[in-house]
């Protein structure tokens, strides 16, 4: 349990460093937003697709009262596309390459190093006012055992009646003196071979799955902000939907078993709190203030169909399996399970 939290803990300190990084880009004023939206996208999506995963590692569902717990770990690896976007300096009001470029390749949070530096400047007063030069903050990949986009839980299924399983995934909640966070997930599965008389008694199992899972991220920048402000927090909020038709032949020792559906679901992304902006006129000692309340306020939206195949290892109640989701970001996931009934 302590592990699946510490691995959960370096993605998140990860996001709450680049969040405290971020604040530059309010300088930008409305332009931050979009050059925000940019270079978070990756973890945004990536996360909402790999919350959808790791629901199921059979189509057969409990007996009645019967239960399993399942501990998991999905990882969904992000396309080489979404490692880095195209800045264009036409896109913003405010912002310029230093080096004069009007376009450049960036690195997103999910890519490497960036070594561009980004110009920001906003006329007022009657003269050009530089802020001066800044750059996204590098990428985390060098920060994850792969560049994958990890989400541990813990699950657990409960047969009801009606070959019917409820499922419930959790995350133990992470309360740090920067960070809280919390993940909550329900699922149905429910067999329908019971509805095709004799086919029952195969070893085929065929069943229906609907689920959702929420996330919920607070990081408190107020002690560890570069800018001055107050209430100062970065809030992340993540919902991921899976509607899935799941298939498995299952024998004593080795199962094997697939899937197919439709992910999508939506991820926010806030900036909160008072922050206090300081810009110098170019050429000058004169230093220009500002203020900004709730500044960003982003919302990503990601959708995709999906196909799992894995197979399953039985000795006795004790499970171990591994699955592949092929989806806009695809997926692996494992774990153990310990299964009654």
């Amino acid at each position: 349990m302590k592990k699946l939290t510490l691995i959960t803990l370096v993605l998140l300190a990860s996001l709450s460093t680049k969040a405290q990084d971020l604040e530059l880009l309010l300088l930008a004023k409305d332009d931050a937003s979009k050059l925000m939206e940019n270079y978070m996208n990756p973890v945004m999506e990536g996360m909402l697709f790999s919350l959808n995963n790791g629901w199921y590692h059979t189509a057969k569902t409990h007996k009645k009262l019967g239960f399993d717990i399942t501990i998991n770990l999905n990882a969904s690896f992000v396309p080489s596309g979404s490692k880095s976007f195209v800045f264009n300096a036409d896109d913003y009001e405010y912002l310029s390459l230093a080096n004069g470029d009007k376009t450049s390749n960036m690195q997103t949070i999910m890519g490497d190093d960036n070594n561009q530096n980004i110009d920001v400047r906003i006329a007022g007063q009657g003269q050009d006012i530089k802020v001066a030069s800044f750059r996204l903050p590098d990428g985390i990949t060098k920060d994850l055992p792969i560049n994958a986009v990890p989400s541990p839980m813990v699950q657990v299924g409960l047969g009801l009646p009606f070959k019917t399983d409820l499922k419930v995934r959790v995350l133990p909640s992470i309360n740090t003196d920067d960070v809280d966070g919390s993940m909550f997930g329900l699922g149905i599965q429910h067999d329908i071979m019971q509805y095709f008389g004799p086919l029952d008694k195969l070893p085929l199992n065929v069943s229906i799955l609907a689920a959702f899972t929420n996330m919920k991220v607070d990081y408190d920048l107020q002690n560890s902000s570069s800018m001055a402000g107050e209430n100062q927090k970065a809030s992340f909020k993540m919902t991921a939907y899976t509607v899935q038709a799941i298939a498995s032949l299952n024998f004593p020792v080795i199962s094997v078993y697939g899937g197919v559906g439709y992910d999508f679901g939506n991820t926010t992304l806030k900036l909160k709190g008072d922050y206090e902006l300081a810009y110098t006129i170019e050429g000058t000692n004169t230093t220009i203030t500002d203020s900004i309340t709730d500044p960003i306020n982003l919302d990503f939206n990601a959708n995709s169909f999906r196909t799992t195949i894995g197979a399953r290892l039985s000795m006795a109640f004790f499970k171990i399996y591994a699955d592949y989701s092929i989806k806009k970001y695809n997926t692996i996931s494992t774990g153990i399970a310990f299964s009654f009934r």
